[in-house]
């Protein structure tokens, strides 16, 4: 579809848009180029010309219609098919979209097929005449000077109607169960206050009662139980531990919705290094090697950027206490013109094509024998992370490790 000597550019400010843009030419043996501004696309395509442009609108600085203006007032470039992503939620996004002289619009979230679709359809009829006559259109008591050619015009408006007609079927379908939802949110809502209160204090309470005494029997040097007995309790105590751990996970994944954020400026690094610290005295046997970042900053919750450091460096602790070496690195990378911070592991990994559910509640990837977990952790972090309007995704290999960036 795309020659070999010629690639594709993207322009997409949003890391994980952009990382989804990068997997899609990937997956389809595309070659690519991926800009973060307008900018740094002009500057690219004065280096080498692409076959097609696909462009975020709303972008900081320049935006995706002046930058398709300035492509296509460039004989160079003129020729070159551009397509818009767009939430097109505004008729006016049409006029400017064709004033620009865009050949396509899909809008967010798209359709990977039907991002195809319109790109073969792009590069197949891009040898084809056109006119270039100005039309004028009046519209809302406005005069617009449109430039493009009719088959431009074309391309564009059967989009537009493909993307109306496939919204006007998928609002139908959504607004059938909003209305569902919103009857099940109310129930759920009310059975999650009764949950939070019951698990705080009907389970907890007769829990440390069992732990306590168990302790007690265990512990007691004077004991005449026997050994098997002594393993009975020591069984005991272990499934007691665990349920009281997913207890504590679990009214910690609950709040992590409601409670209310006071963003502050953090400093990771010296976060970081307290977590890893506490964490540490459970791994007093394993020499591990703690690299951190200096001066890594944020701004959020401290209250809650501290559960998601924990829950992170936990389990990069757990997940390489296995072997002979363990490596835990902290520190930041720059991504698509975003700060991410990372945390970095040398532990068993897993396969990340097969991740989907990651951050699901309950989903897990290695057995209670290999590493022990409630399967919540990951679920209250993502919680977080979107309350704080920002970025997650999980990269492995299983027996290299496992690497999570994040931005917030």
């Amino acid at each position: 579809m795309v020659p070999a000597d010629r690639y594709i550019l993207a322009i997409e400010d949003s890391a994980v848009q952009a990382k989804r843009l990068e997997f899609f030419f990937k997956k389809n043996n595309i070659d690519y180029k991926i800009c973060a501004n307008a900018q740094e696309a002009l500057l690219t395509i004065e280096q080498s010309l692409p076959i097609l442009i696909i462009s975020d609108i709303i972008m900081p600085g320049m935006d995706g219609y002046e930058l398709c203006s300035i492509i296509k007032k460039d004989d160079r470039t003129k020729d070159i098919p551009v397509i818009l992503l767009t939430s097109l939620q505004d008729p006016n996004d049409i006029i400017r979209g064709l004033q620009a002289g865009a050949n396509n619009f899909i809008t967010k979230p798209y359709d990977q097929n039907y991002l195809l679709s319109r790109i073969k359809i792009l590069l197949d009829n891009r040898d084809q005449p056109d006119c270039d006559d100005i039309i004028k259109l009046n519209y809302r008591g406005e005069t617009f000077s449109i430039a493009s050619g009719k088959k431009q015009i074309l391309d564009l408006l059967i989009s537009v109607y493909d993307t109306a007609i496939q919204r006007n079927e998928e609002l139908i379908s959504i607004k059938n169960q909003l209305e569902q939802s919103n009857k099940e949110l109310l129930v759920a809502n009310e059975n999650l206050d009764a949950f939070t209160r019951t698990v705080s204090h009907d389970l907890k309470s007769p829990l440390s009662v069992i732990i306590g005494f168990a302790s007690a029997i265990k512990d007691n040097p004077n004991t005449t139980i026997s050994s098997d007995e002594q393993e009975f309790i020591t069984h005991i105590l272990d499934s007691a531990n665990e349920m009281n751990q997913l207890i504590k996970d679990l009214l910690t994944f609950a709040k992590s919705s409601t409670q209310q954020i006071n963003k502050i400026d953090i400093d990771i690094s010296r976060l970081s290094k307290e977590i890893s610290d506490t964490i540490s005295r459970e791994y007093s046997n394993k020499k591990y090697i703690i690299d951190i970042e200096p001066n890594l900053k944020t701004i959020a919750d401290e209250v809650l950027i501290k559960v998601v450091l924990t829950n992170l460096l936990g389990n990069a602790y757990k997940y390489s206490s296995k072997r002979e070496n363990p490596k835990i690195s902290i520190g930041s990378k720059e991504y698509y013109g975003k700060t991410l911070i990372y945390i970095k592991d040398n532990g068993n990994g897993f396969d990340s094509q097969k991740a989907q559910n990651l951050f699901q509640p309950f989903n897990r990837f290695h057995t209670d024998k290999e590493f022990s977990g409630t399967g919540v952790g990951l679920s209250t972090v993502k919680r977080i992370i979107d309350r704080h309007n920002g970025e997650i995704w999980i990269e492995s290999q299983i027996d290299v490790g496992t690497t999570v960036y994040f931005m917030i």
